[in-house]
């Protein structure tokens, strides 16, 4: 199996959701293709949902159909999983059966925990979690899961029949907003919620994350609220505020009708029909909770399934790292771009180097360390478009790529670090470099910096030079260079006086050099 692309396909109440995946090395995946289709499974439901109906059964199938071509497209074989929609239905199996005759999709329905425990894996590779007893909140169509987890395992999970499409078809059956209705919304919310609520004061949590649509939805919401926009179909690592939460529940109740709501700057036209109750849930859940943040996981069930196919079916060394998801994505980024890791890792080595030995100097926040590491590491990939401008292409590369575990902004200071190793200073006139905020131009600036330093040491790629150490003094930086016996940085210590002049801009020193044979 490992030697062919993957499909996941998430069988939803509101949506149905195809993403296909090339399988890399040490468990990683590419995404290369994705779809969703609001296809309602659970329309005519209000509580339990009993039966499926025919129309949506028919959108159903016609859907699959189109999935299941575009993952042969990918010659990627599929695993489905269905939630809450098939798993109460009366007719799954008549539903099952007649997918299965169809369309050739063999589709398994698991409970709501193990829908929970597929949520928490696909968490655990977007987001840096696994050392943080997380509680994971995920509002989809029909059902909302809790989870806590540490470490990979599950503390606690439950699922409650509390999902948007559910709870607008009970309340909001025509889709408008009244004051009654939406009271009526929040008592029946916060009586399903509240003895999960009294659970979950049991665990400490480190980390409060979300996902799927409504969460989502929010990010987006917030999100066009701070006049920022977004390419990307998903926020990941994207974190808001209960002020926040609150900001776009108020707006999206006081839109009384799905007319009104589609005009909401960040909302999805298709969920502007059940917006209203999606958002009921999340702001009870944060009332109950006691929430003050939380955080977006950009990765749900149908990468929780990749995660859970690679983990039955690889051997021990191919299985998905998710202790570590940071480096691994800069690692797999770096692989795919065909790097010159020889020379990356040790301009990483030589860069982490300075940067440990000045902390006096720069007085950086310990992430920013992290930061320099993964700059350092794909300062090159640019060259994987051309030789041209490459530190250009590496920008673009790495703040169009997929670095999970880092926020926007985490991905845009590694980007720009990477963009200025070589040729021009950070500049007034670099519009992408002065649309971020004062605090992230001085670190970027900082430690781009560094890197150029670092970089200069290896010009040749011999790694001539083995180690850097640095004392800073009043007026100076002394940078010892210690280098093989049997060859002088000759050309290291020439491209350093080419590219020191940025550090010394800025921390205000000269820099000089001290050689010592190794």
């Amino acid at each position: 199996m490992l030697n062919k692309n993957l499909a996941a396909i998430d069988i939803g109440t509101n949506s149905f959701h195809l993403i296909v995946v090339k399988i890399k090395n040490k468990g990683n995946f590419e995404i290369i293709d994705r779809e969703k289709e609001v296809i309602r499974l659970g329309e005519g439901s209000s509580t339990d949902i009993k039966k499926i109906l025919p129309a949506a059964i028919k959108r159903a199938v016609d859907c699959l159909v189109r999935f299941k071509e575009i993952a042969a497209s990918h010659n990627a074989i599929i695993r489905a999983v269905a939630t809450s929609a098939v798993r109460e239905a009366h007719n799954r199996n008549e539903f099952i059966e007649l997918v299965r005759q169809k369309t050739g999709v063999e589709i398994e329905v698991v409970s709501g925990h193990e829908e929970a425990r597929l949520i928490y894996l696909g968490a655990l590779k977007a987001l840096p979690i696994y050392n943080n007893r997380t509680l994971l909140v995920d509002i989809g169509g029909g059902s909302t899961e809790f989870v806590v987890g540490f470490e990979g395992h599950i503390d606690f999970s439950v699922s409650l029949k509390l999902g948007a499409v559910r709870l607008s078809e009970k309340f909001f059956p025509d889709f408008k907003i009244t004051p009654s209705r939406v009271e009526a919304c929040r008592r029946w919310v916060e009586g399903e919620i509240f003895p999960v609520a009294n659970q979950l004061k049991q665990f400490r949590v480190d980390k409060i994350v979300g996902s799927s649509g409504t969460i989502m939805s929010c990010g987006f919401m917030i999100n066009a609220k701070k006049k920022k926009t977004s390419d990307s179909a998903i926020l990941n690592n994207f974190t808001f505020s209960k002020n926040e939460l609150k900001e776009v529940v108020k707006e999206a109740l006081s839109k009384k009708t799905p007319e009104k709501r589609k005009k909401i700057k960040g909302l999805d036209e298709k969920r502007a029909d059940i917006i209203p109750a999606g958002v009921i849930i999340l702001e009870t859940i944060f009332d109950l909770l006691g929430i003050n943040e939380m955080t977006i996981s950009g990765y749900a069930l149908r990468e929780g399934i990749i995660i859970d196919t690679l983990q039955k079916s690889a051997s021990e060394k191919s299985k998905p790292v998710l202790a570590d998801i940071r480096k691994e994505s800069v690692m797999h980024l770096a692989e795919k771009c065909e790097y010159d890791r020889k020379h990356c890792i040790h301009v990483s080595r030589l860069a982490l180097e300075l940067y440990d030995d000045l902390v006096p100097l720069h007085k950086l926040k310990p992430e920013c360390r992290e930061y320099l590491e993964a700059a350092s590491i794909l300062h090159d990939v640019g060259y994987h478009i051309s030789h041209t401008n490459h530190h250009h292409h590496s920008y673009y590369i790495i703040k169009n790529s997929e670095l999970l575990g880092f926020s926007e902004n985490e991905i845009e200071i590694i980007a720009h670090t990477a963009r200025y190793h070589r040729k021009s200073h950070p500049k007034p006139g670099h519009s992408e470099f002065m649309k971020l905020n004062d605090q992230t131009r001085e670190i970027i600036k900082k430690l781009s910096s560094i890197l150029r330093i670092a970089d200069s040491f290896d010009r040749t790629h011999r790694k001539i030079v083995s180690r850097l150490s640095a004392s800073v003094e009043p007026k100076k930086v002394i940078i010892t260079v210690k280098h093989k016996k049997s060859m002088e940085p000759v050309i290291e210590l020439w491209n350093l006086e080419r590219r020191k002049k940025l550090f010394e801009e800025i921390f205000g020193k000269k820099v000089l050099t001290e050689l010592a044979k190794q």
